[in-house]
């Protein structure tokens, strides 16, 4: 089975496989983890989301779906970019995809399990939490519930994180979820 936890820090220095980017649906990069992601990992992974733009996704990432591309200058060597809802209210249909954009960039990492490099492990940021204006305590739940289920399914990847942003971040997942580091 996979396993999970909860931790504080900077998700582009996690030291796992894959990081997962809250991107947005044009995938050039952005503000915050995004941003973050883009200015760490260098140009590789812009060139990379360019060329998806070009190819597979001329309209852009669909929120709740996921893509993958190099990890550029990252230590992780893969960044699976997927989009999180817009926070109108929760009665658009947020929390399905939120499930779906946590569920989808999962898959593809399962899916990279044997790959030249494995992804055997994956970090991820709260999705949707910041400029989407996401309310965290709804997406910890969400982003737990969707983590936990899949860690009693799966074993691909051998390991989940979640990387918060602060330590009062961390004290409200712990409150909301009941689960601490």
């Amino acid at each position: 089975m996979s396993t999970f936890s909860v931790t504080v820090g900077d998700i582009t220095q996690e030291r796992v496989s894959a990081i997962v980017n809250a991107a947005n649906s044009t995938l050039l990069g952005g503000g915050g983890v995004d941003g973050a992601i883009h200015r760490a990992g260098g140009p590789a992974i812009l060139a990379e989301c360019r060329k998806l733009r070009e190819t597979t996704l001329p309209g852009g990432l669909p929120p709740g779906e996921a893509v993958v591309t190099t990890g550029g200058n990252l230590y992780a060597h893969y960044v699976i970019h997927t989009v999180g809802p817009i926070w109108h209210g929760g009665n658009g249909g947020e929390e399905e995809t939120l499930v779906a954009a946590v569920a989808n960039s999962l898959t593809l990492a399962a899916a990279r399990a044997e790959a030249d490099p494995p992804i055997s492990s994956i970090a991820f940021p709260a999705i949707s939490t910041g400029v989407y204006g996401y309310p965290k305590e709804a997406a910890y739940r969400v982003i737990y519930r969707t983590i936990r289920a899949w860690c009693d399914q799966r074993r691909d990847p051998a390991e989940i994180r979640l990387v918060l942003f602060s330590d009062e971040d961390l004290a409200l997942f712990t409150d909301v979820t009941g689960v601490s580091p």
